[in-house]
């Protein structure tokens, strides 16, 4: 099946369109390509035809991710970073639409490198939206469920008011860098007709995301695998809604290639809500180990006046109304995956070198 713009990632169902039949293969930029997510994404487009060129600096992707798609003809990888214009002008002018999820991401990340988190989002972000204005090509903006910052308005909706902590405290940083990325790609869209769609994700999990830089599933996986106790922050009665990578994808799909989206703002993630306490004991029992749970207060994990969210919970009526997008993996395949994974290889670092002897262009 060759992609075009009417089309979304989950089928007919809900009166929704379909992919049509096009002469030749949509061309997808990915910035980000190597990551988690946008590795996954390369997958699912070049599964329905797309011709996909990923670019990624490999800050936080990893080679690993697309070793099994680099000797393809139809995926092409770029080591560069999107902030280099002479780069990214030539691969958004040969491309029909653009995927952009390069982020700084991670709350250990964004706590130990507040500098990184801001340039990385909002610099990369503008140079973007500024090269496809001047192609004139389509933008899927992928910002964050951190956006809501602290409100309580459960579940959360697109247009609910936002509630951030002080300046003073850099947790608040990237949930703000991604915040004025949504209002750069909105302002794009209104002076110059950009036709930009955003997705505010919420928690993503699945195979090859990293525990690098504080994600809770990768490190409580880990834990459990190597019969450690799981380290739970606070009292573990926090609650979050996890959705498989592969329903995510689908979503930035459908909505990347339906002409209605454009200019709207959606939530993409599971209605599901867990206790972060709940999930240790889950993936406890589904991984067979004998683990304890160890509570871990706050400041010993990051600093004293770090601030987390009781509660994530999405409301996703927009979505499942416009593509009749809903996620279908359960949660425990989801764990079963992760730790599956995690049994069967060690994840490798991306150097530099690692890339030239690789031959990536």
């Amino acid at each position: 099946m060759l992609l075009n713009g009417n089309g979304n990632g989950n089928g007919s169902e809900n009166g929704s369109e379909t992919p049509a039949i096009l002469s030749k293969p949509l061309r997808v930029l990915i910035t980000g390509g190597a990551g988690f997510i946008g590795s996954h994404l390369a997958e699912y487009l070049l599964a329905k035809g797309a011709e996909v060129t990923a670019v990624d600096d490999l800050s936080t992707g990893s080679l690993a991710n697309i070793a099994h798609v680099l000797e393809r003809t139809d995926f092409r990888f770029v080591y560069e970073s999107v902030t280099d214009e002479t780069v990214m002008d030539r691969l958004v002018g040969e491309c029909d639409m653009i995927y952009h999820l390069a982020a700084a991401v991670g709350v250990d990340l964004i706590i130990k490198s507040p500098v990184r988190t801001i340039e990385t989002n909002v610099l990369g972000t503008e140079a973007v939206l500024r090269l496809a204005r001047r192609h004139h090509k389509k933008v899927l903006i992928t910002s964050t469920s951190e956006v809501y910052g602290k409100s309580d308005n459960h579940p959360y909706e697109e247009d609910d008011d936002r509630v951030l902590g002080p300046t003073t405290r850099s947790r608040w940083a990237y949930a703000e860098s991604k915040a004025l990325d949504e209002f750069l790609a909105l302002a794009y869209h209104k002076e110059y007709r950009v036709p930009v769609v955003i997705t505010r994700l919420f928690n993503t999990v699945g195979p090859r995301q990293t525990g690098t830089y504080g994600m809770v599933i990768p490190r409580l996986v880990r834990q459990s695998v190597e019969g450690r106790p799981l380290t739970v922050y606070g009292d573990g009665r926090q609650s979050r809604c996890f959705c498989n990578v592969r329903d995510v994808v689908s979503a930035l799909v459908g909505l990347g290639l339906h002409p209605r989206a454009e200019g709207g703002i959606f939530n993409v993630g599971s209605e599901h809500e867990i206790t972060i306490l709940e999930l240790a004991r889950r993936i406890i029992r589904l991984a067979g180990s004998e683990s304890s749970v160890e509570l871990i207060p706050y400041e010993r994990a990051y600093r004293s006046d770090f601030e987390d969210m009781r509660r994530r919970v999405p409301n996703t009526q927009r979505i499942r109304g416009l593509v009749g997008w809903e996620p279908r993996i359960p949660l425990d395949q989801t764990l079963q995956e992760v730790i599956a994974e995690f049994r069967s290889r060690i994840e490798p670092a991306s150097s530099p070198e690692t890339v030239r002897a690789a031959g990536v262009r």
